[in-house]
């Protein structure tokens, strides 16, 4: 029985995309590579790995959804020898891809990227970003070796080191009834429109923390665009609340909004750096692990 990682690379594809052609597209080669890759392979174990579909694609038998989580293991393993490979070699650089919470991920991951390329200028870090549910899952399918995100019930499935607590702001119109105050109650906005984010675990997030005062909001829009909160809000249509807190003050049509803190004894919520729980980050996750434990500190 001989076969080599090349093909069970493609093979891997094939399964996670469901068709030839979009497994030649994630790998960029052509068709019949990957084709006859899984043919070989096939040929090799004496195994019928996938149905095939005509004009619909394919569908793993059950020996190939058997031989897929094995095949994805060893092909993990495989790039793990790798990495170490490189670090035996005392090379500084690395890779990394890295899933980044969407709201947070404009304001804090460009800068950043610079500063870490001044420190580690043959580092790649690819960055993408997601939702909380996105980024989980690109963990669990092993898109991402880590997540910059909130700490919002990750589950004990995955690892977190928090890299900095965040307070709750009361997005406000600059020309709110409030946004003189140096803090504004949770109580005096609870019979006005709520711009609540909609999006998974955000959204439960922000309307607990009303609820678990005995308020219950009154939602006038709902959207899971970050920037459309900020419009709605600035051209007062209500407030919103909001961990992220960009450094300018007006929406995108030019709008001025202000920001409050809670007045409540709010909780902060924490940002940090999720992983799968167990996993073995290669030399390059550590570098880039201690590097943000330095930058966000000194962010304060």
């Amino acid at each position: 029985m001989n076969f080599t990682l090349k093909q069970l690379r493609y093979f891997v594809a094939a399964a996670e995309t469901g068709s030839i052609t979009a497994a030649a597209r994630r790998l960029h080669i052509s068709q019949p590579s990957v084709s006859a890759a899984i043919a070989e392979l096939e040929d090799s174990l004496g195994l019928d790995l996938f149905l095939r579909h005509h004009a619909q694609g394919l569908s793993l038998t059950p020996a190939g959804r058997r031989l897929q989580t094995e095949a994805a293991d060893l092909l993990a393993h495989a790039e793990e020898l790798r990495q170490g490979a490189l670090d035996l070699s005392q090379r500084p650089g690395g890779e990394v891809e890295l899933g980044c919470f969407q709201t947070f991920a404009p304001m804090r991951a460009p800068g950043m990227l610079r500063a870490l390329k001044s420190r580690f200028p043959d580092m790649t870090v690819r960055v993408r970003e997601e939702h909380l549910a996105g980024l989980l899952e690109g963990l669990r399918r092993g898109r991402f070796d880590l997540c910059l995100t909130y700490d919002l019930g990750l589950g004990p499935e995955f690892a977190f080191e928090t890299l900095a607590d965040v307070p709750l702001y009361v997005m406000l119109p600059a020309r709110h009834r409030l946004a003189g105050r140096k803090t504004v109650s949770l109580a005096d906005l609870v019979e006005e429109p709520l711009v609540l984010l909609d999006l998974p675990q955000s959204r439960d997030h922000f309307l607990s923390v009303m609820r678990g005062r005995g308020l219950e909001p009154r939602i006038g829009h709902e959207t899971s665009s970050f920037e459309m909160v900020r419009g709605l809000v600035a051209n007062g249509f209500g407030y919103a609340l909001m961990h992220s807190r960009p450094a300018s003050e007006r929406s995108l049509d030019g709008q001025r909004l202000a920001y409050r803190p809670v007045k409540e004894p709010v909780p902060p919520q924490r940002l940090g750096l999720a992983r799968l729980a167990g996993a073995r980050p290669t030399r390059a996750v550590q570098r880039f692990t201690e590097f943000c434990r330095e930058h966000f500190a000194g962010l304060g």
